[in-house]
C-alpha cells in the first residue's frame, strides 16, 4: 500500500512534488516561483490517525493571502492567481500536518524549507525562509479610467474589522479616520456616484494598517507554541450559526483578522454546557469552500443543513451544499434552473423549500457590483431553482438585511443596504398569497442598519440587535410585535457590545434543578429558551469569539 504523502503541483505544466512524507518533517515551506500562477495541493495514500493538513499561501510579509485544509474527506485544494487579488510574485506555500505518528512530529522542530526542483526558471533566486522574503506591494489602490485619479479598491467581502481579535485596539493610520477595516466607506455620500453617474459599491471597504506591531503579532501567531488545538472558534464575522436540535448548533465559515478566512471553519456547539467541538474533520464528503456572507438553514424534516451562496475574495458562489446531520456527510447539489451568485442575502425555510431574497451579486465589468430585489426558491426534492410570481409592494434592492418566518405563513424583511443608503423599513411576504406589502409600524423603530442579527422569540415577536449604519457598529436591541406592528426598544447589559456580522439564534437550554411543592417530588431539569449571540466585529479592529446567552423570558420581561 502506498505511503501517505502530501504533494504540490506548482503551475500547469509541472509534475507533482512531494512535500510531506511519513519519514519527513511535519511542517514545510515552499517559495512559489514568480512565473507560477496556479498551485494545487493534494494527499495520496492512507491517512491513518492523521487529522488534517493546514495550508497557507503567504505574501512576502508573511501575511496569509488565503488558507485551506486537507482532510481524509477533502483531499485536494487549488488556488489561482486570478481568484486572489492580493497574489504577488513573492508567495510562500506553508503546509503543516496535524495528528498521526510521524517520526519527526515534535512541534519544536524547525520548519523545513524546500526548493522547487522541477520547472523552476534559471533566474529564480533560491527559496528563502519565510521571514527573509521581501518585497513591497501596493494595497487596494487602482486608477479610475477617464478620471486620472486614484481610489481605494472596493471589495465585496472585506472584513469589517482590523487585524486583532477580542478587544485589542488598532492604531490609526494616516489617511484613515479610524483604525481597522470598514464595513462601509465612511465617505460614502461623496462616492455614491461614479464618473458616469452610475452607482459604485461603497460597502465593505477596508485597508490593513501597515504597522509593525501588527506584523509582530502576525509572526507570533505562527510560532510552534501557538499551534495547540483550539477549544473554541476563533474570532470572526460573516459566519452562520445553525441550530439542528434542541441543544446543538453548527457554526460554518467566517472571516477573521487581516481578511483571513478562518482556519477553523466548522464547529459544533452544545448548549447544555456551552462547549465547542471542532467539526470540520468529522463530516465526510466535499466540504464547501471557505466563504462569508452565505446562509445556512436547517430542515427539521429531512434533518439536513442547506448552505447557499456567499463570497471569497473576488469569487462568488451560487452553489448549494447539504450536510446530512444523521450521517454527517456533505453533498453538493447539481441543481437545475438559474440563480445568480449572491452574498449577504436572506434565506428562509418554508414547507421544505428555500426562499432566497436580495443580496449582493457581481456585475460584469465595468459595471459595479449591485444589489438584488429578486426572490428565488430552491426545491430540494427536484433540485431545481425557480422564480415565483410575486405581487404587491416588494422591497427595493438590498443586502445585509434580515428575514424572519413568523407563524409559518409570513416572512418579515427588515433593513439592509444598497449603496449609498441604509434602510430601516419593514416588508412582509404573505407566503399563502405570495404578496409583498410594506408594514406601517409604530413605536421607536431601529435606526437604518445592515448586517444586524435577528431571531424569532415567540409566535408573534422577533428581535433585531446590532448591525452597521455606514459609520459605526451598533449595540441597541429592538423587539417587533407582529400582532400590533409595534417596535419596543429593550436594554440588557449582556447586549451592550457594538457588533455587526454576528450570529443570533434561539435554543432550549437547561437551567439546573428545582423542587416541586410536594416533598416527595424528584429533581428535574428546568428547560427554557435562550438567545445565543456569537462573534461579529465592531468595525474598529476587534473580532469576537464570545458566546453570550440571554434568557428569552428575561428579554421579554424587560419590555
Amino acid at each position: 500500500m502506498e505511503d501517505f504523502g502530501v504533494y504540490a503541483v506548482l503551475g500547469l505544466n509541472a509534475p507533482p512534488q512531494r512535500l510531506l512524507s511519513p519519514e519527513g518533517s511535519c511542517r514545510v515551506s515552499v517559495a512559489v516561483p514568480p512565473c507560477v500562477r496556479q498551485v494545487v495541493l493534494f494527499s495520496s495514500g492512507p491517512w491513518g490517525e492523521r487529522i488534517c493538513v493546514n495550508a497557507e499561501l503567504d505574501d512576502a510579509e508573511r501575511i496569509p493571502i488565503t488558507i485551506g485544509k486537507l482532510t481524509p474527506y477533502n483531499k485536494c485544494l487549488s488556488w489561482e492567481q486570478w481568484e486572489e487579488e492580493t497574489w504577488t510574485d513573492n508567495i510562500t506555500l506553508n503546509v503543516t500536518l496535524e495528528g498521526g505518528n510521524l517520526v519527526k512530529s515534535d512541534w519544536t522542530e524547525p520548519t523545513q524549507i524546500l526548493a522547487v526542483k522541477e520547472f523552476t526558471p534559471k533566474d529564480t533566486v533560491a527559496p528563502l525562509a519565510a521571514r527573509e522574503l521581501n518585497g513591497k506591494r501596493k494595497r487596494g489602490c487602482i486608477t479610475e479610467e477617464g478620471t486620472g485619479t486614484k481610489r481605494e479598491e472596493e471589495e465585496e467581502n472585506v472584513c469589517p474589522n482590523g487585524s486583532q481579535e477580542k478587544t485589542t485596539p488598532v492604531r490609526k493610520v494616516r489617511g484613515q479616520t479610524k483604525g481597522g477595516q470598514k464595513l462601509f466607506n465612511s465617505a460614502g455620500d461623496a462616492k455614491a456616484k461614479g464618473a458616469n453617474g452610475e452607482r459604485e459599491v461603497q460597502g465593505i471597504v477596508g485597508r490593513t494598517p501597515p504597522q509593525s506591531a501588527a506584523r509582530t503579532k502576525s509572526r507570533l501567531a505562527k510560532t510552534p507554541t501557538q499551534t495547540a488545538p483550539l477549544v473554541s472558534p476563533s474570532g470572526r464575522w460573516g459566519q452562520t450559526l445553525c441550530p439542528i436540535d434542541a441543544q446543538t448548533a453548527i457554526l460554518i465559515g467566517g472571516q477573521g483578522a487581516r481578511m483571513q478566512f478562518c482556519k477553523d471553519p466548522m464547529w459544533k456547539l452544545c448548549t447544555e454546557d456551552r462547549s465547542w467541538v471542532a467539526a470540520e474533520t468529522l463530516a465526510e464528503g466535499p466540504t464547501p469552500d471557505a466563504r462569508i456572507g452565505h446562509t445556512a438553514v436547517y430542515d427539521p424534516d429531512s434533518k439536513r443543513i442547506f448552505v447557499f451562496g456567499g463570497s471569497k475574495n473576488k469569487k462568488w458562489f451560487n452553489d448549494v451544499h447539504i450536510l446530512d446531520t444523521q450521517s454527517w456527510k456533505w453533498t453538493m447539489v447539481e441543481a437545475q434552473g438559474k440563480v445568480p451568485p449572491l452574498a449577504y442575502h436572506s434565506c428562509s425555510m418554508f414547507q421544505g423549500e428555500l426562499f432566497v431574497l436580495g443580496g449582493v451579486f457581481p456585475c460584469p465589468n465595468p459595471e459595479p457590483d449591485g444589489c438584488s430585489d429578486s426572490l428565488y426558491i430552491f426545491d430540494p426534492h427536484l433540485s431545481i431553482w425557480y422564480q415565483p410570481i410575486v405581487t404587491g409592494d416588494k422591497p427595493s434592492p438590498r443586502s445585509g438585511h434580515s428575514a424572519c418566518v413568523m407563524q409559518e405563513r409570513k416572512i418579515y424583511v427588515f433593513g439592509g443596504w444598497d449603496t449609498p443608503v441604509c434602510y430601516n423599513d419593514m416588508y412582509m411576504l404573505d407566503l399563502g398569497l405570495m404578496e409583498f406589502s410594506a408594514v406601517a409600524t409604530t413605536g421607536k423603530a431601529p435606526s437604518p442598519r445592515s448586517w444586524h442579527g435577528s431571531a424569532v422569540l415567540s409566535d408573534t415577536k422577533f428581535l433585531i440587535h446590532g448591525g452597521y449604519n455606514g459609520n459605526n457598529a451598533l449595540s441597541d436591541t429592538f423587539v417587533f410585535d407582529t400582532d400590533t406592528n409595534s417596535w419596543t426598544e429593550v436594554t440588557l447589559p449582556q447586549l451592550s457590545v457594538p457588533r455587526a456580522g454576528h450570529s443570533i439564534i434561539t435554543m432550549a437550554t437547561v437551567g439546573g434543578h428545582h423542587f416541586s411543592e410536594r416533598e416527595d417530588a424528584m429533581n428535574v431539569d428546568t428547560v427554557s429558551r435562550s438567545l445565543l449571540v456569537f462573534g461579529g466585529g465592531d468595525n474598529e479592529g476587534n473580532f469576537y469569539s464570545d458566546l453570550t446567552t440571554v434568557a428569552v423570558d428575561d428579554l421579554l420581561g424587560s419590555m
